[in-house]
């Protein structure tokens, strides 16, 4: 497996504030990324402060982290930016946030010059689905992404 550089680590940490992956928002996910060249996964403990019920995992962070993975998908497997058009969520089962690592997955689809389609998934730490998301972007050009998106190619997500 291949890391992904967070190629917005070193942004104005007052402007780099996205839940899902700034290392800089104190109150943050902060997903790290791989890519092992079908899926892009990112492995993460949830904190108790992310609980709906007593050690579940709120179903909105559960739907956070799977729109997050996607989006790196988009900019990994598309080689652009986007943004979310529709996500379905289904959740599967309980994902607690006392019972250690969680595997979030996300793999390309389907893409055209508009839009692409991810599937992505959260798997407990007994590699068990819990939830999983089919989610629509609305993708850009890469002159678009590049200029409106800061999206600087997909060179600069790789060693």
């Amino acid at each position: 497996m291949k890391k992904i550089l967070n190629v917005h680590r070193n942004n104005d940490p007052e402007k780099y504030q996205c839940i899902g992956c700034s290392p800089h928002n104190p109150i943050g996910i902060k997903l790290e990324f791989w890519d092992d060249g079908e899926n892009v996964i990112a492995n993460w403990s949830p904190r108790p402060e992310f609980m709906g019920w007593e050690n579940v995992l709120h179903g909105g962070i559960q739907a956070t982290v799977l729109d997050e993975i996607s989006a790196w998908v988009v900019y990994t497997k598309c080689k652009t930016a986007g943004v979310t058009a529709e996500m379905q969520v289904k959740y599967k089962k309980s994902v607690y946030t006392n019972q250690g690592e969680l595997t979030i997955k996300g793999k390309l689809v389907e893409m055209n010059k508009r839009l692409a389609i991810i599937h992505a998934e959260i798997l407990d730490q007994n590699s068990q689905l819990c939830a999983e998301a089919d989610v629509k972007y609305f993708i850009f050009s890469e002159e678009i992404a590049r200029e409106k998106f800061h999206y600087p190619g997909i060179e600069a997500f790789y060693e």
